[in-house]
């Protein structure tokens, strides 16, 4: 059902869009104050449901592109989402009916809603992969068959360009990847236009409003002195993507991080307060694969979140440091991203592992 977003919602939209975004997808409370800030002028934000969509609609998905530790210092001048919108509406001849997250995790949930604000479209309640990828072709509208290209990327100088790779999302990547570093790191991108039918098969719905309900769990939690994590994993259940795993709760020891080739990349090394265990996570933007004492015991699709241990807000790859305390959670992710056409889009062998995908519920079943 389409509802209506508003500014107190966007603290807790923020709060989940991190957890969801797995260490990855930008700052989302970036996004937050460039969205609180347009809103307060034009009023809140129509979220239309999938199943409201008409099938000739034209969606257009928003997103930033770039590594998150540029985006940390590089802020986006506000101007740009709007400008990838229109570049791609003159080059297709059409004009955009809505807009959707391309990811429902951290800054890339809040973009469409900036669009939403200063164009008056509404956002799909919906996006292309249920947490966050670090690539353009790792999204279920993908692996389903919806090409992204023609693109827009624009700088914030107001620089525009257009790609088009017809179905080869690969190379868009390399190219959209290339441009990118060469405006400085970060992007504004138009990708995947669909209509409303190809949303309705390939996308994961109502992503925003679960990205709205796990901010609103961890906060009513902290406020009642419940576990957040048991409030968490409550939630979770009653979702598609059902199963939450607690991977380990220690400490900070070790990072290793770079920039490199448009990605922030690198290992986190965590201690156990209570033993010897050793937990290391591997990250290209995102964390991909969790090991306990050299066992894997969670890979991409699920999703491994790093929550600090004391007050459970999320952690993002470019905000770990040595010494904090953490509690890292691995989340199962819906059936529609555990199928073999999504696994060879963005399953651990796309990352260039060698483990096979097997879900967190198997690895360490209850």
């Amino acid at each position: 059902m389409s509802f209506e977003l508003g500014i107190d919602d966007l603290n807790d939209l923020a709060r989940g869009a991190a957890v969801l975004g797995t260490g990855g997808g930008g700052d989302p409370h970036v996004g937050r104050l460039m969205v609180e800030n347009v809103m307060r002028s034009t009023g809140p934000i129509t979220i239309v449901d999938i199943d409201e969509i008409d099938d000739d609609d034209f969606i257009v998905p928003i997103a930033q592109m770039g590594a998150p530790t540029v985006a940390v210092e590089k802020m986006p001048a506000g101007t740009e989402p709007v400008a990838a919108l229109r570049a791609v509406e003159r080059h297709l001849g059409r004009t955009a009916t809505a807009t959707i997250p391309v990811e429902c995790g951290g800054i890339n949930s809040m973009i469409p809603l900036l669009v939403a604000c200063q164009t008056g479209l509404p956002v799909v309640d919906g996006d292309g992969m249920g947490r966050a990828f670090p690539e353009l072709q790792m999204k279920t509208f993908a692996a389903y068959g919806v090409p992204g290209s023609p693109m827009a990327l624009v700088g914030e100088r107001g620089e525009t360009i257009v790609v088009d790779t017809g179905s080869d999302d690969k190379r868009m990547e390399w190219l959209a990847r290339g441009i990118t570093m060469r405006l400085g790191g970060a992007a504004l991108i138009a990708e995947f236009t669909m209509t409303g039918a190809q949303v309705r098969r390939t996308a994961i719905r109502r992503t925003l409003t679960l990205a709205l309900r796990i901010g609103r769990t961890l906060r009513e939690a902290r406020e009642a002195h419940e576990p957040p994590v048991t409030a968490l994993a409550r939630t979770i259940a009653g979702t598609d993507y059902r199963h939450l795993r607690v991977l380990f709760t220690g400490k900070v020891t070790d990072v290793e991080r770079r920039t490199d080739g448009g990605f922030a990349q690198g290992r986190a090394t965590f201690a156990s307060f209570e033993s010897k265990s050793e937990l290391r996570l591997t990250f290209r933007n995102e964390f991909l694969i969790g090991e306990v004492d050299g066992e894997v015991v969670c890979t991409v699709p699920d999703l491994i979140c790093v929550l600090d241990a004391d007050n459970c807000e999320p952690i993002t790859t470019e905000g770990l440091a040595y010494g904090q305390r953490a509690t890292v959670l691995g989340i199962g992710t819906p059936p529609v991203m555990r199928t073999p056409e999504a696994l060879a889009a963005f399953g651990p062998q796309a990352f260039g592992f060698t483990e096979s995908f097997q879900p967190v519920e198997e690895r360490i079943p209850c």
